[in-house]
């Protein structure tokens, strides 16, 4: 956050996560209510990713995806994800770049997977065990709060009534 040009106010933290070669929508804040509520609450809450995969993704693999597939979890745990919602996009509206150089040679597919859990590395681990390599991972939403057209390391600040609004959190 230090290397912004915003001032965060003393407190702020990252609620969720995304790791070093994910994208996206970054929620920070000072309330510390917020990741309980979002992330710990009884109430699930949808995020939304688009995702690059090398090579064609097959009806029978969306399928799989949709129906919860078995990876592992810290600790060599098998975990079966629950089920979700997952679509081919065509054209997704990126309005940033990529540092993925696609290659004319290697066929891709861009996936839109809504899942409501969380697990480590979760939608990567989905797309492997249908025979799938992540190339781009963006998280896109979280609820209703949508990334738009802000670009990396830009900040979007908003009232905490429409901050709540649209996490669907009270």
């Amino acid at each position: 956050m230090g290397d912004l040009d915003f001032h965060f106010p003393e407190g702020t933290h990252a609620v969720g996560r995304l790791d070093n070669l994910s994208e996206g929508l970054l929620i920070l804040t000072t309330n510390k209510k917020v990741t309980r509520l979002l992330f710990q609450g009884e109430q699930p809450h949808k995020r939304t990713y688009l995702v690059l995969v090398n090579y064609t993704v097959t009806d029978e693999s969306l399928q799989k995806l949709r129906n919860g597939v078995s990876f592992q979890i810290r600790g060599g745990d098998d975990y079966v994800s629950g089920p979700c919602e997952v679509d081919i996009v065509k054209d997704p509206e990126i309005s940033f770049q990529s540092p993925y150089i696609m290659t004319e040679h290697i066929p891709y597919t861009w996936l839109r997977i809504s899942l409501t859990e969380g697990k480590f590395h979760q939608v990567r681990k989905m797309v492997t065990a249908v025979r799938h390599r992540c190339k781009r991972l963006i998280r896109v939403s979280i609820e209703d709060l949508l990334l738009g057209d802000l670009q990396p390391g830009e900040v979007k600040e908003m009232n905490e009534e429409e901050f709540f609004r649209k996490l669907k959190i009270n």
